[in-house]
């Protein structure tokens, strides 16, 4: 039963996990408004209170710390204010940032959503993402040489901003691969071939779509399709595609297996990705079957797309969760 499963897991050491990725502020404006602007249609935000949270691959980060994981954390940041605040944030979960390296070159990477209630007015993004440099890619790749030693998996999460080029990425696959830890990946972009060697990719279904070059993916045919491409590019031996409203699918070249939504209900789908990839990294981190570790995932997510902005869940919730749903477990099916 997936409850004792989960049950038992909760006595184990907790995993130690290396997070490699586009790391991020996320700063949140809340304010009213009742008039437009007499200078432009635009409405007038009056201000009430700011807040900021960390995003991309810092948000997979906090998810793995809320569900119990000792988590190293490696990525690069620019020189400047916004770069100090995530530091902050992330050394208050007393994480280690010494895998951390800044470039001069760029800001780090800062979203700004302004709301009015619960209605999201207007995001502005500060970022640069030209490919990381040769000196700073030798200079993070000798600090995650010795951390992926001391690991039991890798994760890395590409956001897209210059970090994974296909020299960085090949070379911590390589790493990873060198000292028998698996990787799991949360792509982004058209070129998957990068992230050979990996051990599973969770794509969205627009992202495998477009990195599959298929369209409209709306039966598990065409998406088994789409996902064939991807195995032939990468030769991984799994895939989960995360479908919004319909669920996930986890497949292999030769099976898969339907995981429909468990939501009751849909506030905010924010980071609901980062917490799929965070929970199937914790449990196959603690031996659990990638099945049952993707069906978990489907739970958290169903747990944090109750909540307004990019939250974290918990396994006494997951559980919590999974007995009042009375969940036995699942199969894998050709």
């Amino acid at each position: 039963m997936l409850t004792q499963k989960v049950s038992e897991i909760q006595f184990k050491q907790k995993p130690k996990i290396l997070v490699v990725g586009d790391l991020m502020i996320d700063r949140y404006i809340y304010g009213s408004s009742s008039r437009l602007s007499p200078e432009a249609p635009v409405p007038i935000v009056n201000i009430q209170n700011e807040s900021i949270t960390l995003g991309g691959a810092a948000n997979v980060i906090q998810n793995l710390v809320s569900l119990g994981a000792n988590v190293s954390v490696a990525g690069m940041i620019g020189n400047d204010n916004a770069g100090v605040q995530l530091i902050d944030r992330l050394k208050i979960d007393f994480l280690e940032t010494d895998l951390i390296v800044k470039d001069s070159t760029r800001v780090t990477t800062l979203k700004t959503r302004v709301l009015v209630g619960n209605h999201q007015l207007l995001r502005l993004d500060n970022e640069v993402v030209h490919p990381i440099s040769t000196a700073l890619e030798n200079e993070l790749i000798d600090k995650i040489n010795d951390a992926v030693q001391e690991t039991d998996l890798v994760v890395l999460s590409d956001y897209n901003k210059g970090l994974f080029t296909e020299s960085f990425t090949n070379r911590v696959v390589a790493l990873a691969t060198q000292h028998g830890k698996r990787v799991i990946v949360d792509p982004k972009g058209l070129d998957y071939k990068k992230y050979k060697g990996a051990f599973l990719i969770k794509p969205n279904r627009k992202e495998l779509a477009e990195a599959s070059k298929s369209e409209n993916i709306n039966s598990i045919e065409k998406l088994k399709n789409a996902a064939n491409v991807i195995f032939d590019q990468t030769e991984v031996p799994y895939l989960v595609v995360t479908l919004s409203e319909q669920g996930m699918v986890l497949l292999s070249p030769d099976s898969h297996v339907e995981l429909p939504v468990k939501a009751t209900e849909v506030f905010d789908v924010t980071g609901a990705g980062d917490t799929v990839i965070a929970c199937i990294a914790y449990f196959i981190s603690l031996g659990m079957d990638l099945a049952d570790a993707c069906e978990l995932a489907n739970h958290a997510a169903a747990i944090v797309i109750r909540r307004l902005g990019a939250v974290t869940t918990t396994v006494e919730e997951i559980l919590a969760d999974l007995t009042q749903r009375g969940v036995q477990g699942i199969q894998l099916v050709p």
